[in-house]
């Protein structure tokens, strides 16, 4: 057997004013988890664009199976066993499983679609990791996220894939979806497929993961046996230097109440939630996913529609049918999913933090746009929130997923917002970029401005939040100090549906 599954040495990448990868090396055997690690931007998305056959390299060697290779295109390297797992699912969510496995390479039969043959190769696939309970013909976009990712390893194994890069994997599932999905990665380590895993969750690196390799600013830095390592070690070899404290929190003095939601009812998934959030506390939501925490925010917000309920800001009833009335009165919201609901990622940084504030920069209705506003709009954004850019010109999908968070916030902050309202704000950025993240929510808390956040990470909710509401099946279930709690309780309020709901 070939000691390395992959063997990539001196591999230099440069795009226009900018050297992605200088000199990095990456070592990869059959039946091992080798976990990539490094903060966004350090090259860990180029150097596997590179193994994928989306990119060709500058310089250096690449080897499969100790077989050197030349510039791949992604067939090529497709054929020598390559898939990636992307953090985004590449599937068709309106056809079946069946043809999504086979989608571009479908099997006849005289003439005709073997459904029965793909029908059943898709079975034998699934029920080699463990997967025995799913029909084949069920239309993938009614599957949750977590089987569309099993369905998607299953694809790639499917056409033996041996080489697996797995991409945040993890960051949108549930605790039990993750922890169906550590055991897959198991199964496939023992029928000796090479995996590498790309995680910013480094707190689950210890279930899977057997080696690691850390890249910083476009550079190899070091790899090892993952038990060698500390946390704190990993921690200061991605970001150079040592972070004494990931969960920054600034203690302020509780003010008077800023904001209150009574009996907010919204669909299955928000029933009767009531809370109050107060000037100096970060007030945070968790639960497992599907709690309804999302669906709340999102009909506090008037994303979507609401079936009773009464808003407060400030001591004053307020009526908000859309984000247009929420925004105008105050009440923002960081989304979720910020690439697609948050940003205008074709658009430029620039315009997107003006965009939703021309009512500021214009001064008036349908007036023309005044230069000098937005070009302090856009430089205080840029200075307050150390929003890393080459030039405010430049598309918002050119930014890290920290830098883009930013850029979120600065366009709500140009506001001075009343409720700042982030939904998942660290998903899938670096412990650094995550660290800059909460000091700029505790930035908020001293303004007086009322600070939400829902978040299901645990150790995130606990470290930031001063308050902690827990929700399951779409309602409150229980409200405690996170000075004085532990994960225990908050996972008993979380799985309590609704016979105890507060």
């Amino acid at each position: 057997m070939s000691e390395y599954a992959v063997s990539m040495e001196h591999i230099t990448k440069t795009f226009p004013g900018v050297k992605a990868l200088d000199d990095v090396q990456l070592h990869v055997k059959p039946g091992e988890v080798m976990a990539l690690l490094g903060e966004n931007g350090a090259g860990k998305s180029t150097l596997m664009k590179i193994l994928s056959g989306v990119y060709t390299r500058d310089s250096g060697t690449v080897k499969i199976f100790d077989q050197e290779v030349g510039d791949l295109n992604t067939k090529q390297a497709q054929d020598l066993g390559v898939a990636i797992i992307h953090q985004e699912l590449n599937m068709c969510q309106h056809l079946t499983v069946y043809e999504n496995m086979f989608l571009g390479r479908e099997l006849t039969k005289n003439g005709r679609l073997d459904i029965k043959e793909m029908c059943r190769q898709a079975t034998d696939q699934l029920s080699k990791l463990g997967i025995t309970d799913l029909d084949p013909r069920t239309t993938v976009g009614d599957l949750t996220v977590g089987r569309q990712q099993m369905v998607e390893i299953s694809k790639a194994l499917l056409i033996n894939a041996k080489i697996l890069v797995m991409d945040e994997p993890s960051s949108s599932l549930s605790n039990a979806e993750i922890t169906e999905m550590f055991r897959i990665v198991r199964t496939l380590r023992e029928q000796g497929t090479a995996i590498v895993y790309i995680s910013h969750r480094l707190q689950e690196l210890h279930h899977i993961v057997d080696r690691v390799t850390i890249m910083r600013d476009g550079q190899y830095i070091t790899e090892g046996n993952f038990e060698d390592f500390t946390m704190d070690q990993i921690i200061a070899n991605m970001v150079g230097r040592s972070i004494t404290n990931q969960f920054p929190r600034d203690l302020v003095e509780k003010g008077e109440k800023v904001f209150e939601v009574k009996n907010l009812n919204a669909g299955r998934m928000v029933r009767n939630v009531s809370f109050e959030a107060y000037a100096g506390e970060v007030l945070g939501f968790s639960g497992l996913v599907g709690a309804g925490r999302t669906e709340t925010m999102r009909a506090i917000f008037g994303a979507d529609p609401k079936e009773g309920g009464e808003i407060i800001l400030d001591g004053k009833s307020l009526v908000i049918n859309s984000p247009e009335d929420a925004i105008r009165q105050g009440i923002v919201l960081a989304p979720e999913d910020r690439k697609k609901e948050g940003l205008c990622t074709r658009l430029s940084i620039r315009d997107n933090i003006a965009l939703p504030n021309l009512d500021l920069i214009c001064g008036k209705p349908f007036g023309t746009i005044n230069k000098k506003v937005e070009n302090e709009m856009i430089e205080k954004g840029r200075s307050s929130l150390t929003i890393k850019m080459a030039s405010p010109e430049n598309e918002a999908a050119s930014l890290s997923g920290g830098n883009q968070q930013k850029v979120v916030v600065a366009k709500w902050l140009a506001r001075d917002s009343r409720v700042v309202i982030f939904d998942e704000p660290t998903r899938g950025i670096d412990v650094a970029a995550k660290v800059e993240i909460y000091e700029i929510i505790n930035d908020l808390k001293k303004r007086g401005i009322a600070v939400i956040i829902v978040s299901s990470e645990m150790p995130e909710v606990m470290g930031i939040s001063d308050r902690i509401i827990v929700m399951c099946n779409g309602k409150i279930t229980g409200e405690v100090d996170p000075r004085d709690t532990t994960e225990e309780e908050i996972m008993t309020y979380a799985t309590q549906f609704g016979d105890n709901a507060v």
